[in-house]
């Protein structure tokens, strides 16, 4: 299907754009600018339609009081008049949000108080203090309401052993590697705060994500996978319908691939699901329907392209859904007549990508997140009978006074004949005829795509490097989403192959369109885009006068024993285990290519990362220093994982990523700037009288 996005991006080349001057009191994006961005995180509309209620990011200052992860604010506006108003706020964290069966209140997650463990509350909409409503021996992780509203059906680990815990107290703590794992359970409790009934645990055997009720309470669908490992999670969690009275499994449905989210039917004999298409498809973006009695399904969006990332019942015989097609959005919906299913995509606006949306009682209106080039996510409402939507909060008024480069998607197409897109963001403050030098941000996955909407972060520093005289590119290369299985599984079996040669391609049309400077280009990323970034700092190092590298991979053969995810690296990515084909390993390696490295290059990485170990920057910063060849630079970030979480090591990651752009790309270049960086905290005053 032709839709926005290609129609936008026909054009071969581009020629530069005039776009507004930035003013003392109208300028560009800074590091500090995205530090303090708000964002909406979920959003969840009232059965009634007359309000939504949605979460709040607010991170913390990273120069003020203490670092950490970002705080989860609760507010409610109400759909008619956009008047929106905060439930709960400040140093709060609030998470999986949902209106009781009734719609009389809203229920988060949340540890409050002298809460030991992560409890279910609810507030009432028309005002009051929020009430614990469920409580558990261990904290739970997600639940969901039972239609009648009596019951609440959850998730939670089994409580440890205490005498296994007498043992850790004395010291004796020796842990056995993904040994003694615990797996999520699923619990039945009374939604009456002052019930004395304990949670009654459904024994099912695996480990248990996504649960919904029946229409009618009877029964659970849910999906188990084998172990709690994250692997097994990804790759191998298949469907369970539950006998709510007896817990046993009553019906099967063998999902051929990852897994994503569930919804009953009204009537209860239909389950739609969202799954790969097989167990080789990179993500789970196909809409199927099963048979709730028999398990039998089949493919409802079969030669539909566009990733399916989420999914409501309007009623019996329609199911809306949001798909992500290349660069854009859709909000479309699947007609069952019998064994026919219709697919519809009613025209649609630009300029916002949707990441979800939440349907009312009446399948008329919907709650929806959106974002677009100059803003984060918002709330938006769609009203299906009109075919019109609303923008209803804006938490960042202060972006109105900011000033944005142009950005637009591009489509090129590569050696072999594939065309290939991606979003561009133009220097502000363009001058036609200039060449620029170009920031090329890969991301990562590569089961994942860059939306045509808004593409700043604190490691993808898009309108701050525009604002710094930058062109921005973040190429689709193949193995991205939104395209198709077949695009998707394009890059299989060819690390560092033609879905790289797709960055090469792009580079090569933005210069040949007069935009980009060939000589100052540089490369960053994380994740897979850390491996691109050591892929082209390394065998493709002519290419590129700048680099740094995030969580990033450099030997396929070490990584392969220290991932949690080696079995989605084999049946999505490699499609081999490194003893089917060691040579194949070593050689896309980046470290294999070390001799090649004339790139300065920074590596980042989180220091208790268990997606990409460690170790996979140890490896490449220790033989690029034993060369000596080119300028490198390791920093670690305590306590931060497969990505930054804290705010301050989010600021000190983006100052370190634009300073070495800055140096390489646009200053003196030679050896690598200081360590020590200027994060703009207040200086000590000096006590003259001790002096």
């Amino acid at each position: 299907m032709k839709r926005a996005a290609l129609i936008l991006a026909a054009a071969i080349c581009l020629s530069a754009t005039s776009v507004p001057t930035a003013t003392a009191q109208n300028e560009g994006l800074t590091p500090m600018d995205v530090a303090r961005l708000k964002s909406v995180t979920s959003q969840a509309i009232s059965p009634n339609g007359q309000w939504i209620a949605y979460v709040v990011s607010v991170q913390r200052d990273p120069l003020k009081g203490d670092s950490g992860g970002a705080y989860s604010e609760l507010h409610v506006v109400e759909t008619a008049s956009g008047n929106s108003r905060p439930f709960i706020s400040g140093k709060s964290s609030i998470g999986s949000i949902d209106w009781t069966p009734d719609g009389s209140g809203i229920s988060f997650l949340a540890k409050r108080g002298d809460d030991k463990n992560t409890s279910i509350y609810v507030i009432p909409i028309d005002g009051g203090e929020a009430r614990k409503t469920v409580e558990h021996d261990t904290s739970i992780s997600s639940y969901d309401w039972c239609p009648d509203g009596k019951r609440v059906a959850f998730l939670a680990k089994e409580k440890d052993d205490p005498e296994k815990k007498k043992l850790r107290d004395k010291g004796f703590n020796a842990e056995g590697y993904e040994e003694e794992l615990k797996s999520t359970r699923i619990w039945i409790a009374s939604a009456d705060p002052n019930s004395d009934d304990k949670p009654r645990m459904l024994d099912v055997a695996g480990s248990a994500s996504e649960l919904h009720w029946s229409p009618d309470g009877s029964q659970i669908a849910a999906a188990f996978a084998p172990t709690p490992l994250i692997d097994h999670h990804y790759m191998y969690r298949r469907i369970r319908i539950v006998d709510v009275e007896s817990g046993e499994v009553v019906t099967k449905i063998e999902n051929p691939g990852k897994l994503a989210e569930i919804a009953w039917n009204p009537n209860g004999k239909q389950l739609a699901f969202l799954s790969g298409e097989d167990i080789n498809d990179p993500s789970e973006g196909r809409l199927m329907l099963a048979n709730t009695a028999t398990g039998e399904f089949r493919h409802l969006t079969e030669g539909y392209l566009p990733n399916v990332i989420d999914i409501h019942w309007s009623d019996d015989a329609r199911i809306w859904f949001l798909g992500h097609n290349s660069c854009e959005s859709e909000f479309g919906f699947v007609s069952l007549d019998g064994d026919r299913t219709e697919i519809s995509v009613p025209k649609q606006e630009t300029g916002v990508v949707y990441e979800s949306f939440s349907v009312c009682g009446d399948g008329h209106r919907a709650a929806m997140l959106g974002h677009s080039s100059t803003h984060p996510d918002e709330v938006f409402v769609y009203n299906s009978e009109a075919k019109a939507r609303k923008r209803l909060t804006n938490l960042n008024p202060w972006l109105d006074d900011k000033a944005f480069a142009k950005q637009e998607v591009v489509r090129y197409t590569a050696r072999d004949g594939q065309w290939v897109e991606g979003v561009l963001v133009r220097p502000l403050n363009e001058e036609a005829g200039k060449r620029y030098p170009l920031m090329l941000i890969v991301h990562g996955g590569p089961e994942s795509h860059v939306s045509n909407g808004w593409t700043t972060s604190y490691s993808r520093p898009a309108q701050i490097a525009a604002a710094n005289g930058y062109a921005v590119f973040f190429p689709n290369y193949r193995g991205s989403t939104g395209r198709g299985v077949a695009f998707a599984k394009d890059h299989q079996a060819d690390y560092g192959g033609k879905e790289f040669n797709d960055l090469l391609d792009g580079i090569d049309h933005l210069v040949e369109c007069g935009l980009v400077d060939r000589a100052k280009v540089g490369v960053t990323g994380g994740s897979y885009g850390g491996f691109a970034s050591a892929w082209c700092a390394t065998k493709h190092s002519e290419h590129f006068a700048a680099a740094v590298m995030f969580v990033g991979i450099s030997n396929q053969i070490s990584k392969s024993g220290t991932t949690d995810i080696a079995d989605e690296m084999f049946h999505v990515h490699a499609r081999k285990r490194i003893w089917d084909d060691w040579e194949f390993f070593l050689k896309r390696s980046p470290i294999y290519y070390v001799e090649q490295a004339k790139t300065p290059i920074l590596i980042l990485h989180g220091k208790e990362d268990t997606r990409v170990h460690p170790s996979q920057s140890m490896e490449l910063y220790r033989n690029l220093k034993i060369l000596n060849q080119t300028p490198v630079r390791l920093v670690f970030y305590p306590g931060e994982g497969h990505g930054n979480r804290a705010s301050a090591a989010r600021y000190d990651y983006c100052l370190r990523l634009m300073r070495w752009m800055n140096h390489y790309l646009q200053g003196e270049g030679g050896d690598a700037p200081p360590f020590d960086i200027d994060h703009g905290l207040p200086k000590p005053e000096v006590n003259k009288a001790a002096e």
